[in-house]
């Protein structure tokens, strides 16, 4: 059961099993009511570290004198996280926690924790209290809902979101340790998003589908990501992120360090009673942070200022925006929130969140300005929903029909903060100073540049954000330049067939030879013929079948993965993003010696160290064992199953092919793009081939009894 605090938000999200939620300090006290009226014959409460100080510990003690079988798990993050971070009011720590339930009468009390090694020898425990890894966290819970009456598991990690803030400022330790994905490897599956929960593991569209990369900006370094079962993932232990190279600029005037050196200041905005801006963006980038810069400015300016900051979860990815309202007097401010259609500018910090409902109603059609960062963050539904689309197009239309087309400005801010100053947090800056530049913002540059500078928290990066923002306003495409040097200039590569083909047909030719190659290309120009015969002009069938025969074909098995850590295109990647000396570790499942989970049967990963690009090196040549009778590999059930799919999939796919019509062509394509959620590693991939095999036999039963849905009139 839920409560007051972040945990609420398990509520919402699937296969979580968390129901209901109360006022703070009524924690498990429906439990008292509720239990002896159903089956359910033990609970667990979650239970914040601040709402526990506030008032849970009477809602414990109410457990107790009724004797109901419930295990509070009280959070101890160490912040009154969901609020913004302050911490909780009055001394405590999980030892103390653990004498007071204790005395209480909490029949069991058992810490679990990221970091059992850190406590003292002679840290005061109540009596019997035991300390658990968190890896063991489902067996400790199974134990405990066994012991008759209240018992209590103190969860004792600081919040990943406080987490990152404090490293920011130097105020928590910051181990030389980075998660990074060889996206080679990745199958897209989402387990490591499953796994953690972690909105820094993010999208990332290529040629060969949807993979994952780690957003080293955000990542709070908890690394559970990393238990992701799948072989793709690598810690970088020592060196650090590569910091931006100070280029040579020749075809410029601009001076790196102050690139808004030259240029002059945009004529101000008058403010005709009262002029509002709203700031949108999403928790932890720094919104509410400029909010409070315009109003500082507006103060030292001598105007009136008002600042609104409605954050909600906005600690967890959520939502936040900022309603700063800016007068010649403070007099001539009449209340916090914008009304209604009177937005005179929105600085859109993250696209969604300025294309929300919330948002849009503060806007007026031929008055709003908006100045928009058209870079598309996750939601975090992402993280449980892999195949969640990302549609910028339909956000940039909504708000360009809500504003008008002459209104509305978009830049992709994160891309070029993060390229020109090495970290994304830079972009909202980047996107004040665009703002500014384009004369949005009734203060002048002096009061700006003193807000950042009365903030005291990297002043020297914040201005140069700012500054290159400001820069990218005046000459957006110079900056470009500077910050993307290598990306190809307003030039969009068409995905023709052919190519997807011909692309296709080279890896499998470096995958196993060109024998292999062939193989695929002679279904594919079988299906294509067919397609043309059935539907002149149609090619759907044929995309679809190059696209998932390939799929099956290039299956990553030991040899594979192997390739795909040494064929430079990893070691290439993974020094574009670090530098200094760095050590990798390798996190594998190797099934021929891999331990068993012993209560799921799962392969467990174990860490390897740098030897092991050696040893791929030498088993990458031995790809050409890959389905003999000398495979050591190829006798596992898995490697089995990824045989026999292939040929499965060709016997279907020709048998197709001679019974396609114009009628029963859509049915095909679906039948053709079945493997295409056949993901993942392990019994990752067991799992979603149990899906798509059930999949396939239900929509080859309606294709062989002729049950397709009729074609539209052309």
């Amino acid at each position: 059961m839920a409560g007051i605090g972040c945990h609420t938000m398990a509520v919402y999200m699937p296969n979580r099993r968390t129901q209901t939620y109360t006022h703070m300090g009524a924690e498990g006290a429906n439990w008292i009511g509720q239990s002896p009226f159903t089956n359910e014959k033990h609970i667990f409460q979650n239970l914040g570290d601040g709402t526990y100080y506030h008032s849970g510990l009477l809602a414990i003690r109410a457990a107790c004198a009724a004797n109901v079988n419930i295990t509070y798990k009280i959070l101890f993050n160490d912040a009154v996280a969901m609020t913004g971070g302050q911490p909780f009011d009055g001394p405590l720590s999980p030892w103390l926690i653990s004498q007071q339930v204790h005395a209480e009468g909490v029949k069991q009390v058992v810490v679990v924790t990221d970091e059992p090694d850190k406590y003292a020898s002679d840290t005061k425990w109540a009596p019997g209290v035991k300390i658990y890894h968190r890896d063991d966290l489902d067996k400790v819970q199974r134990e405990l809902r066994e012991v008759e009456g209240v018992t209590a598991l103190i969860y004792d990690q600081t919040c990943a979101a406080e987490k990152r803030r404090r490293r920011k400022r130097g105020t928590f330790p910051d181990p030389a340790k980075r998660a990074f994905i060889n996206e080679a490897v990745c199958e897209g599956c989402g387990d490591c998003g499953v796994v953690s929960n972690c909105v820094s593991v993010k999208p990332l569209e290529t040629k060969f589908g949807r993979k994952r990369v780690i957003d080293q900006s955000s990542c709070n370094k908890d690394f559970s990501c990393v238990k992701g079962f799948c072989p793709s993932f690598v810690t970088v232990e020592g060196g650090g992120l590569k910091k931006p190279e100070k280029k040579e600029v020749t075809s410029s005037e601009i001076d790196i360090m102050n690139p808004a050196a030259n240029l002059p200041e945009p004529e101000v905005p008058a403010i005709d009673g009262t002029y509002n801006i709203l700031v949108t963006g999403i928790g932890g980038t720094g919104v509410i942070t400029v909010g409070a810069l315009l109003g500082m400015a507006a103060h030292v300016e001598g105007k009136g200022a008002s600042i609104l900051d409605q954050t909600g979860l906005a600690q967890k990815n959520g939502a936040v925006m900022s309603h700063v309202r800016i007068a010649k007097s403070a007099a001539e401010l009449a209340g916090t929130r914008i009304p209604s259609r009177q937005t005179d500018v929105v600085v859109g910090c993250d696209l969604v969140v300025a294309a929300s409902k919330e948002a849009l109603q503060t806007y007026d059609l031929g008055r709003t300005k908006a100045i928009i960062n058209d870079y598309v963050v996750p939601v975090a539904a992402f993280t449980l929903t892999p195949d969640l689309a990302m549609d910028r197009e339909s956000l940039t239309g909504l708000l360009s029909e809500s504003l008008g087309r002459e209104q509305a400005e978009f830049i992709d801010s994160t891309t070029l903060a993060t390229a020109l100053m090495g970290d994304s947090i830079a972009a909202n800056l980047f996107l004040l100073g665009f703002a500014f530049q384009r004369g949005a913002i009734p203060l002048s540059l002096k009061s700006i540049e003193t807000a950042i500078e009365l903030n005291g928290i990297a002043v020297d990066a914040n201005k140069r954000s700012f500054a290159w923002g400001r820069k990218a306003a005046a000459s957006q495409s110079e900056v470009e330049k500077i910050a993307l040097p290598d990306a190809p200039a307003e030039v969009v590569e068409i995905e023709t067939l052919d190519k997807i083909i011909e692309r296709r047909a080279d890896f499998l030719t470096k995958y196993q030879n060109g024998r292999y190659a062939k193989r695929y290309l002679t279904l594919v120009e079988t299906i294509g013929k067919a397609e043309a015969a059935a539907q002149p002009g149609s090619t759907a069938l044929t995309e679809a079948v190059a696209r998932y025969y390939f799929k099956l074909m290039a299956y990553k098995d030991e040899y594979e993965v192997a390739r795909l850590y040494t064929d430079g295109s990893f070691r290439k990647k993974l020094n574009n993003q670090f530098e200094g000396d760095f050590k990798l570790k390798f996190h594998l499942a190797p099934p021929v010696f891999a331990r068993k989970h012993p209560e799921t049967g799962h392969l467990i990963k174990q860490e390897f160290g740098p030897w092991m690009m050696t040893a791929f090196g030498l088993l990458a040549k031995f790809k050409a064992l890959r389905g003999t009778p000398f495979d050591p590999f190829g006798r596992t059930e898995e490697r089995k199953a990824e045989r026999a799919l292939i040929g499965e999939y060709e016997a279907t796919m020709t048998d197709i092919a001679g019974k396609l019509t114009r009628e029963n062509l859509p049915l095909a394509i679906e039948i053709a793009s079945v493997p295409e959620h056949i993901r993942g590693f392990g019994h990752v991939k067991e799992r979603h081939l149990k899906t798509a095999k059930a999949e396939r036999i239900s929509l080859l039963d309606r294709f062989e009894k002729g049950d397709v849905e009729p074609l539209a009139a052309e």
